[in-house]
């Protein structure tokens, strides 16, 4: 699949959804998503866009790493709040590691999304799998 765009968000506060299979596709997350902040009227102002970016590239690269090797993007938006979910097929659930400063093997990503989400909620699966939702006011 590699980042098949599912609906586009020509029309404001219109939901996208992409769906992802491999690294590759991250970059994909990353593009939807500059596209959904920049078709919103009024648009955020761009750090809140930065903010979205960064949040879906951690959530898509987690999933890609972490959670089964693919995912399913969903992003909304009301007036005041920018919403990212990113669903995989695992149901583990995220886990806070310490960043390694020295080896390069990550750690930052979470706690990232942590700082740079108003709220960030796991939601698990009626099967399997969960879904994490982090919502930016702006």
């Amino acid at each position: 699949m590699n980042g098949q765009k599912i609906n586009d968000a020509s029309a404001p506060f219109a939901p996208t959804r992409v769906r992802g299979d491999g690294s590759d596709s991250i970059h994909q997350a990353r593009e939807a998503s500059r596209t959904f902040a920049d078709s919103l009227t009024p648009a955020p102002d761009p750090a809140t866009a930065d903010s979205l970016v960064l949040v879906v590239s951690e959530l898509t690269t987690n999933a890609v790493r972490h959670g089964g090797g693919r995912y399913t993007l969903e992003l909304s938006a009301t007036p005041d709040c920018l919403t990212a979910e990113v669903s995989d097929p695992s149901p583990s659930p995220p886990r806070e590691r310490a960043p390694d400063l020295n080896g390069g093997s990550g750690g930052f990503g979470w706690h990232m999304v942590r700082r740079l989400a108003s709220e960030l909620t796991v939601i698990y699966g009626p099967t399997t799998g969960k879904t994490i939702r982090a919502r930016l006011a702006y």
